[in-house]
């Protein structure tokens, strides 16, 4: 599957773009929910909370939220292990890239619904916690406005190469 990073207006003002930027996962980096992850096997992870979408259906381009949302069968909690090889997260765009977006694992929640069953998928929160404090909060609208639309940005990045979002 893919991995998009730098979907937020904050996070792409702080490293100078106007874009998401992708990578891809591998079932080798899947966590299960759960269970410990290995840190011997990290460099120094950081996590990161997200919506995932499962795709029941490849999405073509032209994508677009509504036919990202058609084309998903569950929408869910995932966690982001994000493990750079860059010390202190202290890179480039092109680092990044070059670093898979800082792909290291991730998990995907429980908790799975399909679109439909979600009211609104731009108001879903996030509450970080660390040590039972609040980390961090966010909610699904800081996504490039939806979810689904970072997506649909996919599907149409992989489009000009000629290939599809695969399910």
């Amino acid at each position: 599957g893919a991995k998009l990073g730098l979907t937020s207006r904050v996070k792409q003002k702080v490293m100078c773009v106007d874009s998401p930027l992708f990578g891809m996962v591998t079932d080798r980096m899947i966590a299960p929910f759960g269970e410990p992850i290995a840190l011997d096997e990290l460099i120094h992870p950081r996590v990161e909370p997200e919506i995932a979408f499962v795709l029941a259906r490849d999405v073509a381009a032209p994508a677009t939220v509504s036919s990202v949302l058609a084309a998903t069968e569950v929408v869910c909690g995932a966690v982001d292990v994000l493990d750079s090889r860059y010390e202190d997260y202290r890179f480039t765009l092109p680092d990044v890239i070059a670093d898979n977006t800082s792909a290291g694992r991730f998990l995907l929640g429980p908790n799975q619904l399909a679109p439909s069953a979600i009211e609104d998928i731009r108001l879903l929160g996030c509450v970080l916690r660390l040590n039972g404090g609040v980390a961090a909060t966010a909610a699904g609208a800081a996504v490039m406005g939806h979810p689904a639309a970072s997506v649909a940005w996919l599907a149409n990045q992989l489009g000009e190469r000629g290939e599809v979002l695969k399910a």
